[in-house]
């Protein structure tokens, strides 16, 4: 009897300290999505020396040339995972480095240039709504109760960071416009690259989707540039120019993208997709901060607001999803 009262308290105990370790672990990858999210807010440091030498197509192009060196070498080690790939993870790889970078990018560029910004701008904050109803439907997921509660926050909070207190009242007509459905479309597809980028972490690990969002990219971004017909700049500029540039160039591939995404990929590998498109609100809020300290840009009080009422609905996402 007492031997058998011995086994049992070893064996709550072993249960206890597995659930705590797997509540930790859930709970650090809601902050890993969000550190993974706040790097892509330091892509302007590097980007604005980069545009004044290459196209847009051109700089993710090169990046992505930059990154074989870690998606390549991560891929030959990991390939027994992709002989279990099906048609659906494929899909949803495609979907992930085609439809949520390159395609959503191209169609919120051109929302800009069809519309009224602040139009664009608020329709692009509905892309949390696009991936919690995605993950509803296609990975199954639940909500708690006081999600929704959060949802409304975080929202608000990215309302002000944009807005402040004006309400675009007179924009409203333009949502079924062109440019509304353009950036309704933009929102779509990064809403729905989360919950993609959780189905296939489901089957592979998370340095793997990571390699393969950037091999899969490479058609596509090689036709992109070469279908936009812009020039390669000449070596004109002198050697400490190129320098600069080059430096950027791998500081740009190496840091908002493969570390962000490495981060973000692991993080989401333990996270609901609805609860890590929340945590990429950190993405915002992060360059307001650059706009701040690098640029010069004021921050005012409903920004200031803004701010404060994303991080309150971040920390309590990630006490939410420990419990």
């Amino acid at each position: 009897m007492e031997k058998t009262s011995r086994i049992h308290l070893q064996t709550t105990f072993e249960k206890g300290r597995r659930e705590a370790s797997t509540s930790k672990s859930i709970r650090g990858g809601v902050w890993l999505v969000v550190l993974g999210a706040a790097l892509w807010g330091v892509d302007p440091l590097f980007r604005i020396l980069l545009l004044k030498s290459f196209t847009s197509a051109q700089i993710v192009l090169l990046e992505h040339l930059l990154l074989m060196l870690y998606a390549v070498p991560v891929l030959w080690l990991h390939r027994s995972e992709l002989k279990g790939l099906t048609i659906r993870h494929i899909a949803a790889l495609l979907f992930i480095s085609w439809g949520g970078s390159a395609v959503a990018t191209i169609l919120f560029t051109s929302a800009f240039a069809h519309g009224n910004p602040n139009t664009v701008l608020l329709l692009q904050k509905v892309q949390p709504l696009f991936a919690i109803l995605m993950a509803r439907i296609i990975l199954k997921e639940r909500m708690s109760k006081r999600f929704p509660i959060l949802l409304i926050v975080a929202l608000l909070g990215t309302y002000l960071l944009t807005f402040g207190w004006t309400l675009p009242v007179g924009q409203l007509a333009e949502v079924a416009a062109l440019s509304g459905l353009l950036s309704l479309g933009a929102a779509a597809l990064w809403g729905g690259s989360t919950v993609m980028g959780r189905f296939a972490l489901d089957q592979l690990r998370f340095e793997t989707v990571t390699s393969l969002r950037f091999v899969l990219a490479l058609p596509l971004l090689f036709a992109i540039a070469w279908t936009e017909g812009a020039g390669w700049p000449s070596t004109a500029g002198g050697s400490i120019h190129w320098i600069a540039v080059t430096g950027n160039l791998v500081l740009q591939a190496f840091l908002p993208g493969l570390l962000s995404l490495l981060l973000y990929y692991r993080g989401l590998s333990n996270t609901k997709a609805s609860y890590a498109t929340l945590a990429e609100l950190s993405f915002p809020t992060v360059g307001v901060l650059i706009n701040w300290l690098t640029f010069g840009q004021t921050i005012t009080v409903p920004q200031l607001t803004g701010f404060i009422l994303i991080w309150v609905a971040l920390y309590s996402l990630s006490r939410q999803s420990r419990q």
